[in-house]
This record gives C-alpha cells, structure tokens and sequence, in this order.
C-alpha cells in the first residue's frame, strides 16, 4: 500500500493520482492539516508526502507540522521508500538535520529546467529522464542537502534540487504532480502570481507533453524501486 500525505487542501495529489489508477497500484491519503491520524509506518509498503504554502517553521501556525516530521523520521528509520515533493522534500531535509531557508533567495515560479548530477543520472528515481528535463516550480523556501545525502540534481537558480539519503529517501524541490488546473489555483494565491497567471499556464501548456512524460517516468521509477507493482517494471 502506498500512502499519501497532503499537508494543504489547495495542493493536491493532481496527475499523480490518474497515474496511479493507471499502474494500478491502491493509494490512500491522509490528510493531517484536518486532524486525519497518520498511521503506524509499520505495514506501509512507500509514502508520498505533497507540497503546502506553509513552510517547516510555521509549527504554531500549523501544529500537525511536528507531526508529519515524526512520522517522516520513522519512515526513514525504517528504510521504508520516500519520495518527498516540495514541502515534502523540506520536511525530509528539515529531520535529516539540513538548513531550511524561509523566503530563499533561490525560490523559484513557473515552468523551469532542472538538471541532473552525475548521481542523478545513474539514480534509479530518474532512470530514462533525461540529464535536462522541464518540471514546475513552485517554492519560496528552500532545503539544503543534509549530511550524508547525495546531491542529484540542481537548477540555474536553486543549487538543491533533488536529492537522496539511504537507498530509497528522496526529496526533490519541483512539482512533478501538477496539471493546468492547479497552476490556475495556485496563480490566485497572491497579486504577483494573479499577474502573471496566463504566463504561467501559457507556458505550461507549450511545454506539458514533455512535462507529463518526465513526471509520469519518475514517479514509474518511484513504484519500480519500491516494489510495488510488477506492472511498472517492463515500462
């Protein structure tokens, strides 16, 4: 069984989900912002923890924060696949004991490319990406790389990318999970973003079939390297 955890109503699992019913791997997702219990690790066969507009410091604000962090480190401990997007990413960063920065001079918006270190390109989380690919940014806050990770992947304006503890704890900085719809949401947060609406989806629809295509492998990759579904493993 995979597990889900959405930290915000606004930011959810999107094409991720279609892609999941197509590999035919069930899912369940909690929702800890509204109280939902995270379970007992234990039995879980991967987690995807999602983005949020909160940030790792914002505990008093959003208390379930101390929460899902726990829950994390007991994923982690128990060597249990992680694939952390985002907040998500932040959060894995944030136990691993790495520097979390709070409106980063690295924040990033919109359609960006990313490109793989050599460990990248040799990790099983990106097998057939190729070393640049297009994904979405949608960050203000940023993760340094936690002692003994490995750095797989950067961008021109955010070093921190993706990256890996263990065999199989990943956090990564983009959004591989978006679709048109909630690029439009998210363009409605602030006056900035409100302003730069059609920029984002007209810049997002010329670029979504390679987008899908790269989003759609990795997250393949994910279930592949955690021993999900047998289904993925010829694709």
């Amino acid at each position: 069984m995979l597990l889900v955890v959405q930290n915000d109503p606004r930011v959810p699992l999107g094409t991720y989900a279609d892609y999941l019913a197509e590999a035919g791997v069930p899912f369940r997702t909690i929702h800890p912002y509204a109280g939902e219990t995270l379970p007992n690790p234990a039995g879980i066969g991967a987690v995807i923890v999602l983005g949020g507009a909160m940030g790792v410091h914002d505990v008093d604000q959003h208390p379930f924060i101390a929460e899902v962090e726990f829950f994390i480190a007991h994923v982690v401990a128990k060597e249990i696949p992680f694939l952390g997007i985002c907040l998500g990413g932040q959060f894995l960063a944030h136990v691993l004991g790495a520097t979390i920065t709070s409106n980063s001079p690295w924040r990033e918006k919109g359609m960006l490319s990313v490109t793989l270190t050599e460990s990248g390109s040799a990790d099983p989380l990106f097998r057939k990406i190729g070393r640049q690919f297009m994904t979405f940014q949608w960050h203000n806050d940023s993760f340094a790389i936690p002692d003994g990770a490995e750095l797989l992947a950067s961008s021109p304006a955010c070093p921190s990318q993706a990256f890996r503890f263990g065999s199989n704890a990943y956090g990564i900085q983009f959004h591989p999970e978006v679709n048109r719809q909630i690029i439009e949401n998210w363009s409605g947060w602030t006056s900035e973003t409100r302003g730069r609406r059609q920029e984002f989806l007209s810049i997002f629809a010329a670029a979504a079939a390679a987008y899908n295509a790269a989003s759609h492998r990795l997250l393949l990759n994910f279930l592949q390297l955690s021993g999900l579904d047998s289904k993925t493993q010829t694709q």
